[in-house]
């Protein structure tokens, strides 16, 4: 019989010979059931001497002593039944650990039994199954309904529907369109589809999450060893208050009493398994922590370092806004440059091509595209010779933008431009930006409310948009166009201060990530450097989760120090009570384990418990509402476009009457439908008083600048409109275009509140 079988079912003994004891003992034998008490208790106390002597040799001074001398000393002094109690205290302590253990590691078990172990690779027609360590970048992979995501790839038919729960905490299926990237670790929630891998199994996502995992289950929390020292001490009180007793009373029974009730149980078990809960609660959200002690710092953290594209911001460009320089128009601009940069594969190429093709813009085949070094390129485009690219990449071509004017304000003011040049001539300037994340204003208000008291920006990227980011924001301050060596120096010099925190996403950061108290890595979409360098890593792309995970760290530290403080707090007191001869050692065995349990539980309570409202129920109202939003934003586009071109003379009454019915035919019934479907249960899961006042008075400010417009446009118009209806018409579209527009927003923000919002 091995030592490990042994302690497995090491409770069994002590609890039977108990029982066989008791029985015994009520059958008229007390000294059968003294012997079987004392038997029983014997093999439990030669446990823990082998532990203890193991914890001798690794240097340590094991509190498991106090249980040891207890059931030797019940034995020497008669007390078997006291013995025996002290035994199943003592083996029902391991197994309510075991047990909590395994309970609170259940989502980081979870994640490690995914691990895929055989893939299916497809050469030609032909199938095989080969190892996942075999897998190379190219391969073609056939993903059977319910098999894990073996390694990292993109989809290579018409779509797959996948279950990330397991890395991300989202319930419901996503489908990835052709082409679409999936992370290794994810099910296949759908019918079969072909996977081109992009990565090795090592190299993959999921291979870095199983690291972090045996990291976290390896790590030995601060909060922990602390406990443990906390124990010593405990132990030598224990000493000290026995002796006391017994020489102040005169009998050795008092001394025991306080060895039974001494039993630091609450220090041992109750930290670690708080601490093991936190990791396993932010798992179970898509948040991978190294280790406990990671989120003991997190709780303590006072400082947030922020890197910018990519954490801040979604990390894609969009087109924000075309300026025209000759007598182009803004769409001719956009599709002639969208039509060319078909041909490129950089990001900012792709945005403008996506740009143009939301507008509805007919791209056409460019025709003798070449890529000019420095980023741009030259080629015809309808009969039209088309060059986009940077500034300085214009001037080498011998076509300098302007140096003045409006456009070059605007452009000095963006984040990116993309110059264009339409047969040797400026037409005018693309302006991007990265988008801000739709999540991020709510969570920076959140980790002040959690008690972070400064924020700051560290980015490679200009200081303008960067200084524009941190405005906007109301960042403590901002650290802009600092390289990997600039932002470990701005982190050491935070860390001076405070316990501090740094999120990023690219390699970049990865230093400065290893650099904080904490670091945390957007892992969904950022580079593996960073995930690697972490010492927590977001799987799901929100950064919301930042907060999520500050709450869940300051829930299991103050829970692990309660469990610690009250169950040393109740067995001090029972220590008192058992000096003075009010708690003899049954009653106090007894008492012991009523408390270790209670501290056991106690610390399971950090699994649970978030202060995030519960999700709404009318699912199908939900979505149609987010559909709406999108098609609103078309409109938004629609009325923004016509109010420019009023003043010129270039719309009469009919796309205003379009614009104005899709206005009352939309928006009106949108509102409303909010008002019924959605509103009511939403203000019953946010509680306090009014929480959507500011929408309703949104949607009424709203309804009366329709109802104003459609006034306006309302009839028929046999003459174009005067100047005095332009002026109207112009005024009321860029009001309703801003109120719109605050519409969406705010009622996202709102509804972000119980829901993980799709970003806009």
């Amino acid at each position: 019989m091995t030592m490990t079988w042994f302690r497995r079912y090491a409770l069994l003994l002590p609890l039977a010979g108990l029982l066989a004891g008791g029985a015994a003992w009520l059958l008229g034998a007390p000294d059968i059931a003294t012997a079987i008490w004392a038997a029983s208790a014997v093999p439990q106390a030669a446990l823990v001497a082998v532990d203890f002597v193991q914890t001798l040799r690794r240097g340590q001074l094991g509190v498991d002593l106090i249980a040891l001398l207890a059931i030797a000393a019940a034995i020497a002094l008669g007390e078997s039944l006291t013995a025996a109690i002290i035994a199943v205290m003592a083996a029902g302590g391991a197994a309510l650990e075991e047990f909590a253990a395994a309970r609170a590691r259940q989502e980081l078990s979870a994640l490690l039994n995914r691990t895929p172990r055989v893939a299916h690779r497809l050469i030609g027609t032909e199938l095989s199954d080969i190892a996942v360590g075999d897998v190379a970048p190219g391969d073609r992979l056939l993903i059977k309904p319910g098999e894990g995501i073996p390694v990292d790839g993109v989809v290579a038919t018409a779509s797959a529907t996948l279950d990330e729960a397991a890395l991300t905490g989202e319930p419901m299926p996503v489908t990835r369109a052709q082409g679409g990237a999936v992370r290794s670790g994810v099910v296949n929630a759908g019918g079969p589809f072909e996977l081109t891998a992009t990565a090795t199994a090592e190299g993959s996502t999921f291979a870095a999450v199983v690291r972090l995992v045996q990291s976290a289950e390896a790590e030995r929390p601060p909060m922990a060893r602390l406990a443990d020292t906390w124990a010593l001490g405990f132990l030598a009180v224990t000493v000290v208050v026995s002796g006391a007793a017994w020489w102040l009373s005169g009998t050795p029974l008092r001394a025991l009493a306080v060895l039974v009730v001494a039993t630091p149980c609450p220090l041992i078990l109750a930290a670690p398994v708080a601490l093991i809960c936190g990791v396993s609660r932010a798992a179970s959200r898509g948040i991978i922590v190294k280790g406990g002690g990671v989120l003991e710092r997190l709780a303590r953290a006072r400082t947030v370092l922020f890197d910018k594209t990519g954490t801040l911001t979604s990390g894609t460009p969009l087109v924000t806004g075309v300026e025209t320089v000759g007598d182009h128009s803004a769409n001719t601009i956009l599709q002639l440059a969208a039509s060319l940069d078909q041909h490129s594969q950089h990001v900012m190429a792709a945005a403008i091509v996506a740009a143009a093709r939301a507008k509805g813009l007919v791209l056409s085949a460019p025709e003798a595209v070449v890529e000019i070094d420095g980023g741009g390129l030259a080629g015809t485009v309808d009969g039209h010779a088309v060059i986009v690219g940077t500034a300085s990449l214009l001037q080498a071509q011998g076509v300098p933008p302007p140096s003045s004017g409006a456009t070059v304000r605007l452009a000095a003011a963006a984040a990116s431009v993309s110059w264009v040049a339409i047969d040797g001539v400026i037409a005018g300037a693309l302006l991007l930006a990265d988008t801000l994340r739709p999540e991020v204003p709510r969570t920076l208000r959140d980790l002040r409310q959690d008690g972070i008291t400064r924020m700051v920006l560290v980015t490679g990227d200009r200081s303008i948009s960067a200084e524009a980011i941190g405005s906007a924001l109301g960042l403590d301050a901002v650290f802009a166009e600092r390289d990997p060596a600039g932002k470990i120096a701005v982190a050491k010099a935070e860390h001076n201060a405070a316990v501090t925190v740094m999120i990023g996403d690219g390699i970049n950061d990865a230093p400065a990530l290893a650099a904080a108290d904490v670091g945390i890595a957007m892992g969904a979409r950022g580079a593996m450097a960073a995930a690697e360098a972490a010492d927590m890593v977001l799987l799901v792309d929100r950064f919301d989760r930042v907060a999520e995970a500050r709450m869940i760290a300051k829930r299991t530290r103050y829970i692990a120090l309660q469990s610690v403080l009250v169950g040393m707090g109740l067995s001090v007191a029972a220590m008192g009570f058992a000096a003075a001869g009010y708690l003899p050692p049954v009653a106090g065995a007894i008492l012991q384990e009523a408390i270790d349990v209670a501290v056991i539980l106690n610390a399971l309570r950090a699994l649970t418990g978030t202060s995030r409202p519960a999700q709404l129920t009318d699912r199908a109202a939900l979505g149609k509402l987010l559909d709406e939003h999108l098609r609103m934003r078309e409109l938004l586009e629609r009325m923004r476009s016509a109010a420019d071109r009023i003043g010129s003379g270039e719309v009469g009454w009919d796309p205003l009457a379009a614009i104005n019915a899709d206005l009352s035919g939309q928006l009106l019934s949108h509102q409303a439908a909010e008002e019924r479907h959605v509103f009511p249960e939403l203000a019953t899961r946010l509680g306090g008083r009014d929480p959507l006042g500011t929408l309703h008075q949104i949607h009424t400010e709203t309804s009366n600048l329709i109802r104003r417009f459609a006034a306006l446009t309302d009839g028929a118009h046999d003459a174009p409109p005067s100047p005095a209806e332009q002026q109207e018409a112009q005024r009321l579209l860029y009001g309703l275009d801003a109120i719109i527009a605050l519409h969406l927003a705010a009622e996202e923000a709102v509804l972000s509140e119980v829901e993980d919002l799709p970003a806009a």
